[in-house]
């Protein structure tokens, strides 16, 4: 972790203080900071807009009710993924994957701080993620889009960290394969993942 990753866990932590002595504005400011990272999170997870927020305001209330319950054992982003995650997989449950028409949904919002202004890129990508199981593209988001260590996607997931590893290096076997594909060219290697 750097400097600036051990100063942001810090304000997050007295925030969690603050929410735990009934601050809503202590809430507020949480929310609204790891609104973006959630969402691009929770994509990874499910297609539906509608579940997403839905998932993002359970986990929130989960986090006003047991705020006072943090140890500190992990980094609150940690935490706060991790009951995204829960979250995210008992709305699947509950509601399923399929999209629902994108014209009743209200319009989903995206960070301000999304640099990454190639949309063909971000299609070609998006096409390779469908690829994967949905435990594959939270592992990949969770490593590389969120920019958590293996050890902090096992606290997240709740599996063992092998289980982690073997999760991301199938999506990579996979992506390897598939993204080529998709641009119309070869594959580079046989997949040998399931």
């Amino acid at each position: 972790m750097n400097d600036a990753d051990i100063d942001a866990d810090a304000t997050d932590r007295m925030l969690l203080q603050r929410m735990a002595a009934g601050d809503r504005v202590a809430l507020g400011i949480l929310y609204r900071g790891y609104h973006g990272r959630l969402c691009r999170f929770l994509s990874r997870l499910t297609r539906r807009p509608d579940v997403i927020e839905e998932v993002i305001n359970d986990c929130f209330w989960i986090a006003w009710q047991k705020a006072g319950n943090f140890h500190g054992d992990s980094r609150v982003s940690t935490w706060l993924m991790g009951i995204a995650y829960r979250c995210g997989l008992k709305a699947l449950r509950q509601h399923g994957d399929e999209p629902v028409e994108e014209s009743n949904l209200p319009e989903l919002r995206t960070p301000a701080h999304d640099l990454d202004d190639d949309r063909e890129l971000r299609d070609w990508l998006g096409k390779g993620l469908e690829r994967l199981s949905a435990d594959q593209r939270v592992v990949v988001e969770l490593v590389y889009g969120v920019g958590h260590s293996l050890d902090e996607v096992a606290v997240i997931m709740q599996c063992p960290v092998g289980t982690v590893k073997a999760r991301l290096f199938h999506a990579r076997v996979k992506l390897r394969n598939v993204l080529p594909a998709l641009a119309g060219e070869a594959p580079l290697h046989k997949e040998n993942a399931p």
